[in-house]
């Protein structure tokens, strides 16, 4: 197995921009570092459990993924609209310039079952670095070098979000933030669900009749 590729595919897909990345910035921002760590370590419980689910049952994931591919981008995507219209609600002062609470581990982890983006890469990581061959053990190797390398990815955006945390402590330099990280994760969902519906239209045989 090539590792070095399967840690430069998991670190060039973590570390783009993403609705992770770009919860646990906001995260940062709201309420620091320390209390962005479990959103961390929640990305990587879920991605490491999407990963051994994949690898050890891919054949019959991809199809049982295909068929909810859809609808779980649109539970995601809309997830990620209601996120927004919170941090926008708060930037015009409508809530609390500072949510409440963050998200909690175990929502981060339930959060990547219907993060397109999170699915998209388990996937690949079954497609590309898996064969018939593999032994339950290449499955626990690969998943953990899945988080190892997971983590440095995501936690940047958490300390990056906690950094400028110094730098907007007026009410009004945050709502500005939070305005901004608003319109990035409405824009995120929506191009996403753009992209994902699609994907369904060209993909699914009787609409893609239809649809020529």
């Amino acid at each position: 197995m090539n590792y070095f590729a399967l840690i430069n595919y998991i670190v060039v897909m973590s570390i783009t921009p993403g609705p992770n990345n770009l919860i646990l910035t906001a995260t940062g921002v709201n309420f620091g570092l320390k209390r962005s760590l479990p959103l961390c370590f929640g990305v990587i419980l879920g991605s490491c459990i999407q990963c051994i689910l994949a690898l050890s049952t891919f054949h019959l994931l991809f199809n049982w993924v295909q068929e909810l591919r859809f609808p779980l981008a649109i539970i995601g995507c809309s997830y990620l609209l209601w996120l927004s219209l919170k941090l926008y609600r708060s930037s015009l002062g409508e809530e609390k310039s500072q949510p409440e609470k963050p998200m909690s581990l175990w929502q981060m982890a339930l959060f990547q079952w219907i993060n397109p983006k999170a699915w998209l890469m388990a996937i690949n990581i079954a497609i590309l670095f898996s064969s018939p061959s593999s032994q339950l053990s290449d499955y626990l190797t690969i998943t953990l070098i899945n988080g190892l390398a997971l983590f440095p990815c995501i936690f940047i955006w958490a300390a990056l979000g906690s950094k400028l945390k110094h730098f907007l402590r007026e009410p009004k330099q945050l709502q500005r933030f939070n305005l901004c990280m608003a319109l990035l994760m409405g824009g995120t969902a929506l191009w996403l669900l753009i992209d994902e519906t699609a994907f369904f239209i060209t993909t699914h045989p009787f609409i893609a009749t239809y649809w020529q």
